[in-house]
This record gives structure tokens, C-alpha cells and sequence, in this order.
């Protein structure tokens, strides 16, 4: 099966909630091509490049495929169907069908375009996810359906626009998926055997190996709370 680009999208940091809190999860598509560089999309904003953006995390790509189900959940006790139409819900920069978290391997290595891309690690959903949908469990809802997306470190830049392929040129660690991933951070989280793996993992984000390494030693679950949780207080840019 072709994949095929149904968007590229960037945004520009705005006030996201009441207390002025600044995001650019806000993402509207490109109509022309987009030249695609070490730290992602020209025209693309990231304001906290500590927990977004960098090298490590360039590129969010999220599944179409995706927008079905939560427009289904979503449908009982909300208004607002509309932002399920078309991409860009969930702050992505690139959008597909035909591609999910449990298809996706950390290391495949895949021309966009004209540009050489690989994946980097799954999306972890942080607490602006809650205020883009307004909605207090939005970030942890993400977190248990394991539909996060996933990022991508850039290996050779390029261009990429809407209906461009999305071909893969490798795959070193088909045992590792995004969905996989996923499983051993949230759901069978004392996997002792797959965190030793995960954190020899090459391919893998060095945070995310480190936060295995860490779980080994400690026997302990690291605390999410202050990612998924909206603190009370929102400070411009942290």
C-alpha cells in the first residue's frame, strides 16, 4: 500500500487557556512544499524546546486513521465534531492514513519527499492537550488509547508538501513498535526483560532509554502527574 501525505502542517505560538500559557499546537496545512530541516518545518514555531521540538523530536506525525474513533467518543458529551474534519487536531506536522502506531517501528527510516527521515520515539501527551480540547483528561485519554503519534529525527533535509509519498527504506528493529513502546512504558510497565532491551535501544530518543535504565534501578513507576495533569498556574514560556 502507497502512502500519501494528506497534509503538512505548521502554527505559530499562541495564547492557549485563560492565564496566557503560549503553544503553537494550533496547526493549519501548507499549501505549497515545505522545506523540512534539522529541527523541523520552516514556518513551524516551538516554544518550549525543552519538552518539544529539537532534533529529536522534528517532525509529529499522527494518523488520520485516528480522527474516526475519537470522533466517536467524542460525539456523546461534546460539542465541537468540526475540529475532527481535517488534520491538525493534534498539533501534527505530518498526516497520513495507512500508517499507526502499531505499523510504526522506532528506527524505520523513511523519504518524505525529498527529505530522509526516522523515528525518533512515540509522542508523549503533555497537559496542552487538555487545554487545546478543553478538556481536563484529554493528555491522559491519549495516553491510554496509545494513539499518540510519533516523532522524527531528521537525517537528510528536504522538501515535502500534500500528496507526496511517505516510502520506507528501512526497518532495524521490526520487534519495536511505537505500539510496543508504548505498552512497556504504560501498560506493562515492570516488563523487566523489554525495558533492558529499551534501554540499549539505539534507535531510540536517549531520554527514553534513560527513563528505562532508571525504572530498572529504581523498581519504581516515574511520575506523570506534572505532564498530563494542567497545573493551576500557567506562566508565559516556561
Amino acid at each position: 500500500m502507497q502512502i500519501i501525505l494528506n497534509a503538512v502542517l505548521v502554527g505559530q505560538a499562541a495564547p492557549l487557556g485563560t492565564q496566557g500559557k503560549r503553544s503553537a499546537i494550533h496547526k493549519t496545512p501548507v499549501l505549497a512544499r515545505v522545506c523540512i530541516g534539522e529541527t523541523g518545518l520552516d514556518g513551524d514555531e516551538q516554544v518550549e524546546r525543552k519538552h518539544h521540538g529539537g532534533p529529536e523530536k522534528a517532525l509529529l506525525h499522527y494518523a488520520f486513521d485516528h480522527y474516526a474513533a475519537w470522533r466517536e467518543e467524542w460525539r456523546a458529551d461534546h460539542a465541537g465534531l468540526e475540529r475532527f474534519d481535517a488534520p491538525g487536531a493534534f498539533g501534527e506536522n505530518l498526516s497520513t492514513r495507512g500508517l499507526d502506531e502499531s505499523g510504526v517501528c522506532v528506527g524505520d527510516v523513511y523519504r518524505i519527499g525529498t527529505a530522509i527521515v526516522q523515528v525518533s520515539q512515540p509522542r508523549q501527551p503533555c497537559w496542552k492537550l487538555n487545554l487545546h480540547f478543553s478538556r481536563d483528561d484529554m493528555s491522559r485519554r491519549v495516553q491510554d488509547t496509545r494513539r499518540t503519534g510519533w516523532y522524527y529525527r531528521v537525517l537528510e533535509p528536504g522538501v515535502a508538501g500534500a500528496g507526496d509519498a511517505v516510502e520506507r527504506l528501512a526497518r532495524p528493529h521490526p520487534e519495536w513498535s511505537v505500539d510496543r513502546l508504548l505498552r512497556v512504558l504504560y501498560v506493562d510497565r515492570d516488563d523487566r526483560a523489554s525495558l533492558e532491551q529499551m534501554a540499549m535501544l539505539d534507535a531510540l530518543t536517549p531520554s527514553w532509554r534513560k527513563t528505562a535504565a532508571k525504572r530498572l534501578e529504581s523498581g519504581k513507576v516515574e511520575s506523570w502527574s506534572s505532564r498530563l495533569n494542567t497545573p493551576k498556574s500557567q506562566s508565559d514560556d516556561d
